[in-house]
């Protein structure tokens, strides 16, 4: 960019999920990110001009293991990915989506896709030679996009972060799909808020364009409006709620009745509420085992038992989901928390989620909501609600929550038990204590 354009094009930049400024030259971006990329794969270190939103990615594509020479695989074909498609909530859209954006596809040369929540491309249409070549990079239906297995990409980003985002060129984190560009919108349930999957365009450079990603905006917006006009009000009955903070054994309320679910049970409820478009088998057995010698056969006899449990109709299988919707105290603690209620987020944790557990999937969901809570805490810096924590049974040894408080509250009580953790601490690691604060 010239010095003269220089003005201009920050000025376009203020918006950060913008991939390329109006009157950028695309091949000298192009360039200038190449060479931002070997540096980030052979350093760990991302230099400027790289947007903060693809730098965050690709450490989080490299945390996820993905290489720069890796690929998509395909997991669903044929009859699976039929049925998962046919029972899949944008199915009902796909219509709309066609009507939107068919014609804008086939006529720029680009693709239209569309993923579930969790990256795997359930439709991928438009252009013939555009096709084709996608199939290259297995862009292609069934294919897992996620960001988590192929790195930074519009579709697999879009879901991981939940907002709309342009992908340009060699900011894709996998080298192989570095002469694509993309912009993908998520599209979320309009009775739960709840993710249900993203719209993509794919195409060449000038998806670049700030357009591009407004369009694919307004295509979610219209899509999430049809979804509510097609899709009924719950009744009181359709609705599970399940209680499972602060429990090992989960409360479940359907149809007026309270049931007491066994650990296991609770664990498989825990992650398919928190997986409407269902999880696999193998999925399921990856989540819920740590040892891998635990046969399917185990995981079809515990989701047999569930099944009798819960009633007819409410377990669907292929992939394993629930067929009502949930309402999860989990649920309830994070939307309260995504809304910037930290007073009332604390309030509805009643403690740690199945806190004996031991399966993958919810020490890491566990892990994940007491962290959010925690650096909610500590950027409120909130006394009261701070010593809250600090005092509770799951704060008792927290010591960020701790230092934070002692920060703010440093009276003798807490000092005194500061000081004491961070001892533990160092005795744990073998280094002297830190001062008291």
């Amino acid at each position: 960019m010239s010095p003269a354009a220089q003005p201009s094009g920050e000025a376009e930049l203020t918006d950060p999920w913008v991939a390329l400024e109006p009157g950028a030259d695309p091949v000298e971006r192009v360039r200038v990110l190449r060479r931002a990329h070997e540096t980030f794969t052979e350093a760990g270190t991302v230099p400027r001009p790289v947007r903060s939103v693809v730098a965050d990615s690709w450490r989080r594509s490299a945390r996820a293991g993905v290489g720069p020479d890796g690929s998509a695989c395909v997991e669903l074909t044929d009859g699976d990915l039929g049925s998962y498609r046919a029972e899949h909530p944008l199915a009902r859209v796909m219509p709309l989506f066609r009507e939107l954006m068919g014609t804008f596809a086939a006529d720029g040369e680009h693709l239209l896709a569309v993923c579930d929540a969790q990256g795997r491309l359930l439709w991928v249409e438009g252009h013939p030679g555009t096709r084709q070549k996608a199939d290259g990079m297995n862009f292609v239906p069934g294919a897992r996009w996620a960001e988590s297995a192929v790195g930074t990409n519009a579709p697999g980003t879009a879901v991981a972060l939940d907002r709309p985002v342009q992908v340009f060129a060699a900011e894709h984190f996998i080298r192989r799909v570095q002469p694509w560009t993309c912009a993908a919108a998520p599209v979320h349930d309009p009775r739960t808020g709840r993710l249900l999957g993203a719209v993509d365009i794919t195409g060449g450079d000038g998806l670049a364009h700030p357009h591009s990603l407004g369009f694919v905006q307004a295509v979610a917006r219209a899509a999430e409006s049809q979804l509510a006009l097609l899709t009924p009000a719950p009744t009181t009955t359709d609705v599970l709620e399940l209680t499972a903070l602060g429990r090992d054994e989960a409360l479940l309320v359907a149809g007026g009745s309270k049931v007491r679910l066994s650990r296991r049970h609770s664990e498989i409820l825990v992650l398919l509420s928190r997986h409407p478009e269902g999880l696999t088998g193998d999925e399921l057995l990856c989540a819920l085992y740590e040892d891998e010698s635990v046969t399917p056969v185990t995981l079809r006899a515990e989701l047999a038992r569930l099944r009798r449990l819960l009633g007819a109709g409410v377990l669907g299988s292929r992939p394993y989901r629930l067929t009502v919707p949930v309402e999860s105290d989990v649920e309830v603690v994070e939307r309260k928390l995504g809304v910037g209620a930290v007073m009332a987020a604390v309030a509805a944790y009643t403690g740690p989620l199945l806190p004996c557990s031991g399966a993958p999937a919810v020490v890491r969901l566990r892990r994940r909501l007491a962290d959010g809570l925690r650096a909610a805490l500590v950027s409120g810096r909130d006394p009261d609600l701070l010593a809250d924590w600090a005092h509770a049974p799951w704060g008792e040894d927290d010591l960020d929550a701790w230092r934070a408080l002692a920060a703010i509250r440093p009276t003798p009580p807490v000092r005194a038990r500061l000081e004491e953790l961070e001892t533990e601490q160092s005795a744990t690691r073998g280094r002297a204590p830190r001062a008291p604060h």
